[in-house]
């Protein structure tokens, strides 16, 4: 059965698809516009058939006239002709040449014409062959880097970005719990690890109604398809081939379930190895004496734990790096809590590439109980990004304080602040006299990527000496799944920004998640304070906070490890440093 793209993900896809489209054939803005449309309808907080139902389309930011009809059409008729038109022009291969790294809309063109390039596989076969290198703008060193991005791209599978797909498990969980014959439901494996890829996704319930339960999960409005059912086992299939494997087990199971399922084969075995050397053995059923087999803890994670010698273990930590032998001598960290972030350091506006206004992103802000939010808009370097000159620079700071004093007693500040470009000499792209009047600057790398190790570990290092800047935006520039990280030296740089009081940012981003768990964990080790920003392009991007608190757990960061978690005075107060 062929069901019509009406979820948000499925609409957003398809205006990306437009977008890459467009840019093939050297259209201008629209398919940024597409883009935009496309990132606020990813991260809508509500169902996108509802917003069609009470004729609201063209209030998600970034949505006009033009595109909110096409997306009346995808709901209404489950197709776009417009969409068909634009598919035709291209053989149907060429399109995901945008998705290997270094091919943009005017290289991919020139391959389908110089070498008839029109898939993934031609690219391959015409690289291997040395027939890239004698075309305009390649050589053969473009070549060697389009075969490691190409295994990039193979090496991707069907494995999900955590951002795009953890609202739908949520969703998934919820329902099951609200089900009146669920005892408990709980996500498992390495989403509740929150891994930054998902393969599949595992969800646990504990009910005494299994054919029930598994009935009410198999006909959930999310499902495109039943892939089996069982009385321990069912697999369903929702959005863009993500499966999710529902497991059944009895209420005084539901612990030690719930631990096996979540742990990394890792944990679990060296577990299993502990439990062993006592004369037990542990299951995904119980913890259990060998002789007799008499029950020692099964119903709470806690208990099975406990009963190992171990402290409690976060989930986020279950990956054998050193947890267990530091719940069993007292000092795993006190994770940071996913409630503890009083503000967002990273946050654009209308001003260059956001879709809503300062206002509009403050109080956005502020329903989600912040103290304060920092607008760092894109500086004049970044041009397609709409980059601020300095002159608008200062005059989006009159607004900013207007914005301030309008919503003055609220218990919500907007900070002046600057994403500015890292140059290839480690510059930020705005004057010192500039950057001097700014609460926060953020410096990034957004070109540039191919320079040699020490080359880039120099520019990384020459821009944390400024002293105008705060934090290293998105400091390895990783798009995941799509772009590598750059190579620098980490450890020279992580050492200067702890020595220069700069920050590292742990950019929410679901694409970027950057710095990486273990990069946080590195930097943590040498003093460096981290600072999270969701990159936010819009409200429903401020969203992505909770995947940067995940990254920071799983880096083993505690609330003093990041800036972010400080009131307003706090946070100044360490700027000023």
């Amino acid at each position: 059965m062929t069901r019509t793209p009406v979820t948000n993900a499925e609409i957003a896809a398809i205006l990306f698809e437009i977008a890459e489209l467009l840019a093939f054939q050297g259209v201008a803005f629209k398919p940024r516009a597409y883009q935009r449309a496309a990132q606020s309808i990813e991260s809508l907080g509500e169902d996108i058939r509802d917003v069609y139902a009470r004729g609201e389309l063209e209030d998600i930011p970034g949505v006009g006239e033009n595109i909110a009809a096409k997306i009346a059409t995808l709901i209404e008729e489950g197709g776009l002709p417009y969409l068909n038109e634009l598919r035709k022009e291209l053989p149907a291969g060429m399109v995901k040449l945008l998705e290997v790294e270094g091919i943009g809309p005017k290289k991919a063109l020139l391959l389908h014409k110089k070498l008839s390039v029109d898939d993934i596989d031609d690219l391959e076969k015409a690289a291997k062959a040395g027939k890239i290198r004698g075309l305009p703008g390649f050589g053969e060193t473009s070549e060697k880097n389009m075969l490691a991005a190409i295994q990039v791209y193979r090496e991707r599978g069907s494995r999900f970005l955590l951002g795009c797909i953890l609202p739908d498990a949520e969703a998934i969980e919820a329902a099951l719990a609200g089900h009146p014959a669920v005892i408990r439901a709980c996500l498992a494996g390495s989403i509740r690890r929150r891994r930054e890829t998902i393969g599949d996704v595992d969800v646990l319930v504990a009910t005494e109604k299994q054919a029930a339960v598994t009935t009410f999960f198999c006909s959930l409005p999310q499902v495109t398809r039943v892939v089996m059912t069982g009385p321990a086992k069912s697999t369903i299939v929702v959005g863009d081939n993500l499966h999710v494997d529902m497991r059944v087990v009895r209420g005084e199971q539901f612990g030690a379930a719930l631990q096996y399922f979540t742990g990394s084969k890792v944990h679990n075995i060296a577990l299993r190895q502990i439990a062993i050397g006592r004369g037990w053995k542990l299951s995904e059923y119980g913890l259990f004496t060998r002789e007799g087999g008499e029950v020692i803890a099964r119903e709470t994670e806690e208990e099975i734990y406990a009963a190992l010698g171990l402290a409690d273990i976060p989930p986020e930590l279950r990956e054998g790096r050193g947890e267990i032998a530091a719940a069993r001598e007292g000092t795993l960290p006190k994770l940071i809590g996913y409630d503890e972030v009083k503000g967002d350091l990273h946050v654009h506006s209308r001003w260059s590439d956001g879709g809503n206004t300062i206002r509009e992103m403050a109080q956005a802000a502020k329903a989600r109980g912040w103290e304060y939010i920092a607008i760092c808009d894109h500086s004049a370097g970044l041009p397609v990004a709409h980059g601020l000159t300095p002159e608008e620079i200062g005059e989006q700071g009159k607004e900013i304080e207007q914005v301030n004093r309008d919503l003055a007693g609220e218990g919500i500040a907007v900070l002046h602040g600057i994403e500015a470009n890292i140059d290839r000499e480690g510059r930020p792209d705005v004057p010192k006299k500039v950057l001097r009047d700014l609460d926060v600057v953020i410096a990034s790398v957004h070109s540039g990527f191919r320079q040699s190790e020490e080359e880039m570990t120099t520019r990384l290092l020459a821009a944390i000496h400024h002293d105008g800047v705060d934090i290293i935006g998105h400091p390895t520039c990783r798009l995941i799944q799509r772009r590598p990280p750059y190579g620098f030296d980490i450890d020279r740089v992580f050492a200067a920004a702890a020595a220069a009081h700069v920050m590292m940012e742990i950019n929410a981003f679901p694409i970027r998640l950057d710095l990486s768990d273990l990069n946080c964990r590195r930097a943590r080790d040498v003093g460096v304070m981290m600072g999270i920003g969701t990159d936010a392009h819009d409200t429903g991007h401020l969203g992505y906070m909770g995947l940067g608190v995940a990254v920071a757990r799983r880096g083993w960061l505690e609330r003093g490890d990041v800036i972010n978690t400080r009131s307003l005075p706090g946070l100044l107060s360490w700027l000023e440093r």
